[in-house]
């Protein structure tokens, strides 16, 4: 039974103080160093994320804006999570941070972030253990997501005494410059013990090697503030002269990365029933009957606030923009949005790569439409050597906690990979040169992309066995005859509306 202060921050440099002209001479040296190091971060390709936390009253504030005087603004970008706005209610919990992430180079200072939620609802009672430790899991995939993918993750939890904190709480109501005067916040709002209980349960289940926790007693301005920047000036110093290190002991390659060739082995691919086939008068039919039924279901989805996101993947020349078109033909046009994926921007470079697949994910009752996906990792990035090893081999994982999150928020995920012969493939490309406005369609790497087929086979299969689950399955959708694949894929999402709704 605890009878004080949590055991955790029953921290070693309790009571510890720095002098004013201690903290003056320390000054220039530390902002030297701050500066030196952020100027070497900017051509790193390494972000920085800074999260602070702790009890009420314990000057998060003040330690963000001392950062912020010390650091050029120019590479820092500070974000506040208060209240959920209406926008981020009819997305996913973490969409707002996503958005929020910083890009390489930079420093991102994040007031709580993903924590606020678990500490609150823990603290006031709302979440029990379970529902702590499920958020807590979570937190660590997100983190290590983020750290593989040269994100440092730096972690400031401040502790006071409950006696510093009544102190502390006094000085900020009675300072009328202060947001606690305005608010008529006293720090009985969250129970100060049960906030440190919630606390240190978070943290034994997110301090990681990736990404660690630094608790700072600050019960002393001063040495709270030169600690933070020191410690901050170190990790990024360190991070910075391992150079490119290597998270999972793997060795790193630029050379490609090729799945085992299919070459004469069965694949699920093989199992596509490619012969069948609609003829033109009852596809006429049929499509302007699954069209109405789907503009219906869109509408009725838009007014129970029900989102979808549609991925299309598929053999080059397979239909995947014919397809589109005649599914959005049957869905208003201020219901839906179709994003068109090709190789990614320089800002995309510089975050991770489903930051940009974040970004566009639809609010609540709309639909997104991917033109090409994230599984692009899985695909062309592995067959052609354009992510290592061990980053397509863990996007597996990360691919499947995305869409879970999605699904979880109530949004419909439905992935659809469009399958065609050999000999059909190529029957395409000989037309498309042939046709004077589709002969923008056919570049070099689509013939080079051809001579890898076999590889690309065996990516599929892998991807659709590892990621085709029930919540998000993948259709394989025989689009040898065209009109067959249409109707298909309209159907398909038709059947899956009706049964979410």
């Amino acid at each position: 039974m605890i009878d004080s202060e949590v055991v955790m921050f029953e921290v070693a440099e309790l009571g510890r103080k720095v002098t004013k002209s201690e903290f003056k001479d320390a000054l220039p040296q530390l902002r030297a160093e701050l500066t030196e190091v952020q100027r070497r971060l900017r051509d790193s390709g390494v972000a920085v994320l800074v999260i602070v936390e702790g009890v009420e009253g314990v000057g998060r504030g003040e330690v963000v804006n001392r950062l912020n005087g010390w650091l050029d603004t120019r590479g820092t970008e500070t974000h506040a999570f208060w209240d959920v706005s209406s926008e981020e209610q009819s997305h996913p919990r973490y969409w707002r941070y996503w958005k929020s992430l910083p890009a390489r180079g930079k420093i991102g200072l994040f007031f709580g972030g993903w924590y606020s939620e678990p500490l609150l609802r823990g603290c006031n009672g709302e979440w029990d253990e379970v529902r702590i430790a499920a958020a807590a899991s979570r937190i660590r995939d997100l983190e290590r997501m983020l750290a593989l993918e040269n994100v440092l993750i730096v972690k400031f939890w401040f502790h006071l005494q409950r006696t510093q904190q009544k102190r502390r709480l006094k000085e900020l109501r009675d300072d009328p410059a202060s947001r606690w005067s305005r608010t008529g916040r006293d720090g009985s709002v969250l129970d100060y013990h049960d906030f440190l209980r919630t606390g240190e349960r978070v943290i034994r289940e997110t301090d990681t090697a990736l990404a660690p926790w630094y608790l700072i007693e600050s019960g002393d301005s001063r040495y709270r503030d030169l600690t933070v920047g020191r410690t901050l000036y170190q990790t990024i110093r360190e991070r910075l002269d391992l150079g490119c290190p290597d998270c999972e002991s793997e060795t790193l390659s630029h050379a490609p990365s090729l799945p085992d060739a299919a070459d004469g082995r069965l694949t699920i691919l093989d199992h596509v029933p490619l012969h069948k086939q609609v003829d033109k008068a009852d596809y006429t039919k049929r499509l302007a009957k699954s069209q109405r039924r789907l503009r219906a279901l869109t509408w009725k989805a838009y007014k129970s606030g029900r989102a979808s996101v549609l991925v299309f993947e598929g053999w080059d020349a397979a239909g995947k923009g014919g397809t589109i078109r005649r599914l959005t033909a049957g869905i208003d046009a201020r219901l839906y949005r179709v994003v068109p994926v090709a190789a990614p921007s320089d800002e995309e470079l510089a975050h991770h790569y489903l930051w940009r697949f974040w970004r566009h994910v639809p609010a609540a009752g709309r639909m997104t439409i991917f033109d090409r996906s994230w599984y692009g990792r899985l695909l062309v990035e592995r067959v052609e050597g354009l992510a290592e090893a061990n980053q397509w081999r863990r996007a597996y994982h990360e691919i499947n906690k995305f869409e879970q999150q999605l699904v979880e928020h109530g949004i419909l995920v439905h992935k659809f990979w469009l399958h065609i012969s050999e000999q059909e493939q190529l029957n395409r490309f000989l037309a498309r040169k042939d046709i004077a406005y589709k002969q923008h369609k056919l570049t070099d790497e689509d013939w080079r992309n051809r001579e890898k087929r076999s590889y690309y086979e065996a990516a599929v299969n892998e991807m659709v066995f590892r990621t085709s689950t029930e919540q998000a399955p993948w259709t394989l959708v025989a689009a040898e005859d065209k009109r067959f694949g249409r109707l298909a894929v309209i159907d398909t999402l038709c059947d899956r509306l009706e049964e979410l709704l």
